[in-house]
């Protein structure tokens, strides 16, 4: 008797279980019918006002690395502070690389052998007058950098063209809402849910992609480089939102 209500007991269950889980997909399947998901973008375009740039100098092989450290420290301190007389602040100079490296050779005969060592250093410049660009590259180009490269231009604040750019997804999503619901012949409701995605486009340059007046040969010889001339362009932001409407 124990055993059979046990049984009993157990279909029960696995009849409730089986009943609302039928239920779940039923209303998620009604739910998905009754909605309507369209996605709209808007672009907006500005000028970049700060410019991101590395500079960095890389030692030739050295006997020792007290050599090695000793060249790179010399040349680097002269760059750094080239950079500050141009007028960028201590705060907006960055170290982002520093490689002390044994240099090998190699032979069929010996095999590996030292050779010596090299110091590699990068900093990373923050420029909020964008006016300095070529002065900084020439400049420190003079002091002896061998390592320039990877300009960035950003907007310091794109939180009011975000705003700008999400307005106008807003507007198409709306408009191609309203156009399907027009032509499928079906009525829109409330608006359920807002999804968005957010996208910047950062233009980069290597050094040997920007307009540049002057080649590296001179200012290795030590004489006088000439401005480079960059371009910072504009910045696309661009924000990507989807609706999902109501159907009645």
């Amino acid at each position: 008797m124990k055993k059979t209500n046990f049984i009993l007991a157990i279909l029960l269950i696995l009849a409730i279980v089986a009943i609302v889980m039928t239920s779940l997909i039923t209303n998620n399947r009604i739910n998905n019918q009754d909605r309507l998901s369209v996605t709209g973008s808007g672009t907006v375009y500005a000028k970049a006002d700060i410019a991101n740039l590395i500079v960095g100098f890389t030692t030739g092989t050295k006997a020792t690395a007290v050599e090695a450290t000793q060249e790179n420290t010399k040349k680097m301190n002269e760059i750094i502070s080239t950079i500050k007389d141009l007028g960028v602040e201590e705060k907006d100079i960055k170290t982002t690389d520093y490689h002390l490296n044994p240099v090998y050779d190699w032979t069929d005969k010996s095999g590996r052998t030292l050779k010596g060592y090299e110091v590699s250093q990068n900093i990373t410049i923050k420029l909020r007058d964008l006016e300095k660009i070529g002065d900084i590259i020439a400049k420190t180009t003079e002091k002896g950098a061998n390592q320039i490269g990877n300009i960035n231009f950003t907007i310091d604040d794109e939180y009011e063209l975000r705003n700008q750019a999400r307005e106008l997804a807003i507007e198409k999503a709306k408009e191609k809402a309203e156009k399907i619901a027009s032509e499928a012949g079906i009525k829109l409701g409330r608006v359920k849910n807002v999804y968005e995605n957010f996208s910047y486009a950062t233009p980069m340059m290597d050094y040997s992609n920007a307009k540049l007046e002057a080649s590296y040969a001179i200012g290795m010889g030590g004489e006088e480089v000439r401005s480079p001339s960059i371009e910072s362009g504009q910045n696309e932001i661009k924000v990507e939102v989807t609706l999902m409407y109501e159907v009645k």
